[in-house]
């Protein structure tokens, strides 16, 4: 490791050991990380077909080198602890298998690991059906939003693709971009800042430079009109190793007790003005014990998971100022023990709460269509939804006097026990398993695999139709 990287924590060293060998100066892969065969698509079989994907080569500055200013941002979290287990982070305890601490903005180092193993990789760039691009985006957009680059906040992107179009021009050149696709482990709007700003606010202009307008962007949450984004699910802590343990937490899941109706974990709502958080955080504390007993009384048999009926409507997990983010025992035993769990916007509308419920088997209820409907349709089917979550419109909420109880009270036992299932049917697609797992997990798709395959769908849609060679999208 060189001396640069000597700052580093410990618990990152082994992150830094397995990538140095893949990207020191380039990404180069090996026949001990890829089958051989995978290697060259005349001697693959039809498994691969129009599923083949290059991994561009990257200088290490937009990657491996982001991650040795871990702890250079006084305004944002150290984020050093967060690199450990190639991103997941470090485990909840000793004995974990498969929880672990894991921060957001480590799913581009998460997605990179992963794509290590995806089973269709080609070094042959003129064969690929698509070009992943393994730049670290949200951690490289740190020092513009928190460092000494805000003022330069526009110049996210340029040297990348200035790169991209020097190293290998060709491969730039015979889709313009179409056939690339990046992660970003920040809201697309972090990446939106109009280019003429000025003075200069939130966000870098990453996705509004035109040089990049082609390329597809795989975001936790994307903006509703540009074509090229698309939205994939936050990480979670759970990321199994094996089937066994997967199975085994679906069944804790559904053999957990719910004994409260719904639960909220999350911050705000403390303002005058009124907003859904708020609303939602009113209910929850006018709402006692011994009102429950009384509906309770008077509902006999149309609420719990079927072993016994609600203890208390609605349980409050205070995670302001981030006291949650990693460590999800805060959340998680609440979660276990609720029939549906809130998924209020915030500063912006999606959540990570969102994913982490479903890992839990609780029933995620919606108060705006772009929290979850509108944004991860490769994940989370658009015209499911009814299936497994609950809509309640925030204004009927915050405006019309609707409580939140009385709807969720509303629906029968025998529904929610369906509802329920399918939330457990769904963890897979919403989890992102660990690295190096069985290969009996393996055959179950995950997030991850859910995004490429949307990924490919998708490059594969426009660049059946654009010439090659065309300009810039507008």
């Amino acid at each position: 490791m060189a001396s640069s990287k000597s700052t580093l924590l410990i618990t990152t060293s082994f992150l830094l050991f397995f990538f140095s060998s893949t990207i020191t100066t380039t990404i180069r892969l090996s026949s001990a990380q890829v089958p051989r065969n995978n290697l060259d698509p005349s001697q693959s079989d039809s498994d691969c077909t129009g599923r083949w994907i290059h991994i561009r080569r990257l200088p290490p500055a937009f990657n491996l080198d982001l991650l040795s200013n871990c702890s250079g941002y006084p305004l944002f979290d150290d984020f050093c602890p967060y690199l450990a287990n190639h991103g997941l982070g470090q485990k909840t305890h000793n004995v974990s298998h498969s929880w672990y601490r894991t921060d957001p903005l480590m799913l581009e180092l998460i997605f990179h690991r992963r794509m290590l193993e995806y089973p269709c990789l080609t070094s042959d760039p003129q064969s690929a059906d698509a070009v992943y691009l393994p730049y670290y985006a949200g951690i490289d957009a740190l020092r513009y939003l928190y460092g000494p680059d805000y003022n330069s906040s526009s110049e996210q992107g340029l040297n990348l693709f200035e790169f991209l179009t020097r190293d290998d021009p060709e491969l730039w050149n015979r889709n313009m971009g179409h056939d690339h696709f990046l992660v970003l482990a920040r809201p697309a709007l972090d990446f939106s800042q109009p280019l003429r700003n000025d003075p200069r606010l939130w966000g870098t202009s990453l996705l509004e430079l035109p040089q990049f307008f082609n390329v597809t962007a795989l975001t936790v949450e994307a903006r509703a009109w540009p074509w090229q984004e698309h939205a994939v699910p936050y990480p979670s802590s759970f990321h199994p190793p094996n089937l066994s343990l997967l199975e085994a937490w679906v069944q804790r899941a559904r053999r957990s007790r719910r004994t409260t109706l719904m639960m909220f974990a999350g911050g705000g709502g403390v303002g005058n003005n009124p907003n859904i958080r708020k609303s939602i955080r009113n209910e929850c504390e006018n709402n006692t014990i011994e009102n429950n007993v009384t509906s309770n009384n008077n509902n006999l048999g149309m609420f719990g998971s079927g072993v016994a009926d609600y203890t208390k409507p609605c349980d409050f997990v205070d995670c302001s100022n981030g006291i949650c983010e990693h460590d999800p025992i805060r959340f998680m035993r609440p979660m276990l023990q609720a029939n549906f769990c809130l998924q209020p916007p915030g500063d912006t509308p999606t959540r990570r709460s969102t994913f982490d419920s479903i890992v839990a088997g609780c029933i995620p209820v919606f108060f705006e269509s772009s929290s979850a409907k509108v944004q991860y349709g490769w994940h989370l089917p658009e015209d499911q939804y009814g299936d497994f979550s609950v809509f309640i419109p925030k204004e009927d909420v915050v405006f019309k006097e609707t409580r939140v109880l009385d709807v969720l009270r509303s629906i029968p036992r025998a529904r929610v026990r369906r509802m329920r299932e399918r939330v457990l049917e769904m963890i897979p697609r919403v989890m992102y398993r660990r690295h190096g797992s069985s290969m009996g997990l393996r055959a179950k798709k995950d997030a991850f695999d859910l995004a490429i395959e949307g990924a490919l769908k998708k490059i594969k849609s426009w660049v059946q139709v654009q010439p090659r060679g065309q300009a810039f999208a507008q």
